[in-house]
């Protein structure tokens, strides 16, 4: 009885064995079959991802299509239909970009946006190109596109690429044209002063 008992434990154990194996194989056929195919592993529908950090809010994705391929020799993730990001500051100001297509590239952390790429920031500046790229890892923007930024006060700058920090406190443009708003109440202030 024992004998036969352990006889039964055997085989379901090689069973399960070879069960595990044999899907442990189709899986990875059908991530080959998907790689030579040019195939997502997975696409997934109405994206709504956050990501918060000891609580807060810093980042809300949203897109209405993400095809992941992370199955590739180069893995990366493609938002065909376009895609919106909010960002949280440290003080709770919010920031936006907007395009009508977005990868990311898993190994590099670049983002690419293209086609009406708008990033909006919290203090009300507008940037506005047709592609963008975003290194997360450096927290750096730049292009090599003509772009415009219109700042909150109805100035502008037009320019032919730029590289800039992702919170833009250094800024380099090439190639500038635009239009800047100075207030000139310094000098008519030194002025009254001085009894002119």
């Amino acid at each position: 009885m024992n004998t036969l008992k352990n006889t039964w434990i055997n085989v379901v154990a090689i069973f399960i064995a070879i069960t595990f194996f044999a899907c442990e194989g189709n899986y990875q056929n059908i991530q080959k079959l998907s790689e030579k195919d040019n195939l997502p592993i997975n696409i997934v529908k109405e994206v709504n991802l956050k990501y918060t950090d000891s609580g807060k809010l810093i980042t809300n994705l949203m897109a209405p299509t993400l095809e992941d391929y992370s199955n590739f020799d180069f893995p990366y993730q493609e938002f065909p239909d376009g895609i919106e990001v909010l960002f949280w500051n440290e003080k709770g100001e919010k920031s936006t970009v907007t395009s009508k297509y977005a990868i990311r590239f898993e190994e590099t952390a670049i983002v690419d946006l293209r086609d009406s790429v708008v990033l909006t920031t919290s203090d009300g500046n507008v940037l506005s190109a047709e592609q963008l790229y975003w290194d997360q890892a450096k927290k750096w923007l730049f292009t090599n596109e003509p772009y415009r930024i219109t700042f909150k006060d109805g100035s502008y700058n037009d320019g032919a690429r730029f590289d800039s920090s992702e919170d833009f406190s250094i800024f380099l443009s090439r190639d500038n044209q635009g239009i800047q708003i100075v207030e000139n109440t310094s000098t008519e202030k030194n002025t009254t002063e001085n009894g002119e």
